[in-house]
């Protein structure tokens, strides 16, 4: 059996949940279901500290002899003498990476610790050669030329020879080499050049292994991980995936828990997840896409691009396209892009929150934020109408598939339902899937957390749309005042100090940490929120598929980030705030 298969049985045989054996050792929980899962193969400390905690020997945990354990040796034998080579490109890289791959593998196998201790030992020689050749160079004539030439072809030519007979034979020889390591473990010897390399490699590799959050402070990942993982199960929180970005891109991608909690199958970064208002930064950016296309202006009022009254078209969707209450309003013909893409249209949120059911505006257009569904769903069927395309084709054709977001839709796909995320109310109960919507830019997106964590990436790094563009979607177009919100006295004094307001499809607030745009998505059991940081390049996706999602994401704020001024509170109020009553 592997070792997913052995930790199974020794784990329920003695009766411990996945929970409680992470307590009782530092393996967290995530690891345990990776190993569990056949995704890893665990490190041999690793597999000791489980077993130690199960009361068993390691070798219960070990896979029965794999008849493909030679071509296994082969390839790290390969890699162990083959790597130093890299070193030409890449200084120091020739003793950093096989020191590296030993200190991983050397306690595997007894042959990767004598093969890891020969090539280190000759490339920390053929350095300390290579120094005192390029001193010959400058000192002796004619000798130093022909030393400081040789170095690198003999280097090579005895690297190749030993690839060849590592493979082959199982055996290398290295000669001259000064024997800086030795086999014996403890050797004084070893210990102190083995701290020493250590401590270079360490140096080369922190920052990749560490995240950077707003306040400078860094946090490692699998501290981090442990945090996230108490944190979910103290708020109840049934699934969860997460991507944090330092310098544009994401240095931590994680997905916890499950995609559906009663039949306890886990989360994937390739489940597809409801993206609620997500929906509405994709749209933005697609908006901005025709802009510039030429194909609208985004002060222009909509309607004036179509040859009649937006209430004379036949609906050709079950709702969201009638316009035929309009029919009466005198003010709604003012709407632009710019208004239904900063919540100023004007118009409801959905026009089923409405007493009598009908769409009509609530306040004058372009006059105040309101936040509102129904402007994103107003533009969306003008551009259909102008370009002669769903919007499903055209997000389609200029988002999902230049980023590669290949499970990502504004409607839902067959395809999907090999591997779903079902929301959870508050008490874990699962949601029934709705897949009977029709596209709507405000609010169908289906997407994955890998999906969603390449359109941050691309937002970003400015891809897709011009900076330009990406300028005018974080600029601020309307202010809010944060005594319109229903936060605490404490949340308030902190949003008075900063401005607080909307872009295109974006939430806007000024922050300690420079701009921070955000945006959040609530729906169906699943609560979203994401905050970027356009000027330093930092930011962090939270998507879960659970209604208690919401109170755990001020907490992941302030672990991932150190972010203690934007929270969900602002965004989930911004959208639910009643507005000041001066109606149209």
């Amino acid at each position: 059996m592997s070792t997913g298969k052995n930790l199974i049985y020794q784990r329920k045989l003695k009766g411990y949940s996945q929970q409680e054996l992470s307590e009782k050792t530092e393996v967290t929980v995530r690891t345990i279901q990776r190993i569990e899962k056949g995704d890893v193969q665990p490190h041999l400390q690793t597999l000791k500290l489980l077993a130690a905690a199960l009361d068993i020997d390691v070798n219960e945990l070990l896979p029965i002899e794999n008849p493909k354990e030679e071509a296994i040796q082969k390839k790290w034998l390969l890699l162990l003498h083959a790597t130093p080579l890299l070193g030409f490109m890449l200084p120091l890289f020739n003793v950093l990476i096989p020191l590296f791959l030993w200190i991983h593998k050397r306690e595997d196998n007894p042959l990767y610790n004598q093969h890891g201790v020969k090539v280190i030992n000759f490339q920390i020689t053929i350095l300390i050669f290579y120094f005192l050749s390029f001193i010959a160079l400058l000192t002796i004539e004619g000798y130093g030329f022909f030393m400081f030439i040789a170095i690198i072809p003999i280097c090579v030519f005895i690297v190749l020879l030993n690839i060849f007979y590592a493979v082959k034979k199982h055996k290398c020889y290295y000669p001259l080499s000064i024997p800086f390591l030795s086999y014996k473990k403890n050797a004084f010897k070893s210990a102190a050049t083995l701290f020493t390399l250590a401590f270079l490699t360490s140096c080369l590799v922190h920052s990749q292994s560490n995240i950077v959050r707003l306040d400078g402070s860094q946090i490692s990942k699998d501290s981090l991980t442990r945090h996230i993982e108490k944190i979910m199960a103290e708020g109840n929180v049934q699934g969860m995936a997460l991507s944090i970005f330092n310098k544009n891109e994401a240095v931590y991608h994680e997905t916890f828990g499950y995609k559906d909690y009663e039949e306890k199958l886990p989360l994937s970064d390739s489940t597809n997840i409801y993206g609620a208002s997500f929906s509405k930064a994709v749209f933005s950016v697609l908006v901005m896409h025709l802009v510039e296309e030429g194909i609208i202006d985004l002060d222009t009022p909509l309607e004036s691009y179509l040859p009649q009254k937006i209430y004379e078209y036949e609906p050709q969707t079950r709702w969201h396209d009638d316009f035929s209450d309009l029919k009466q309003d005198s003010l709604y013909h003012k709407i632009t892009a710019r208004m239904c893409l900063a919540h100023t249209s004007g118009l409801p949120n959905w026009r089923w929150d409405e007493k009598d059911h009908k769409l009509k505006l609530i306040k004058t257009p372009g006059s105040t934020h309101y936040y509102s569904g129904e402007g994103f769903v107003y533009l969306q069927v003008i551009l259909e109408k102008i370009m002669g395309q769903g919007l499903e084709e055209m997000a389609q054709e200029r988002i999902f598939k230049p980023l590669q977001m290949n499970r990502s839709s504004y409607e839902w796909k067959q395809a999907f339902n090999d591997d779903i995320a079902y929301g959870h109310g508050p008490k874990g109960e699962k949601h029934t899937k709705d897949t009977d919507n029709e596209p709507r830019g405000g609010s169908t997106l289906e997407t994955t957390a890998e999906d969603y964590t390449k359109f941050m990436e691309a937002v970003l790094n400015k891809r897709l749309i011009s900076k330009k563009s990406y300028d005018e979607i974080f600029k601020n177009q309307i202010s809010i005042d944060p005594k319109e919100l229903s936060v605490s006295s404490e949340e308030r004094a902190i949003l008075s100090k900063g401005n607080l307001g909307y872009g295109l499809g974006w939430g806007y607030l000024e922050t300690p940490y420079g701009k921070g745009v955000f945006k959040a998505g609530n729906g169906s059991g699943f609560q979203h929120y994401s905050i970027l940081f356009p000027e330093t390049g930092m930011g962090i996706m939270i998507m879960t598929n659970s209604r208690n999602g919401r109170s755990i994401i001020k907490k992941l704020l302030e672990i991932c980030l150190k972010d203690s001024f934007s929270t969900l509170e602002v965004a989930v109020n911004i959208r639910s705030r009643k507005p000041p009553h001066n109606e149209c």
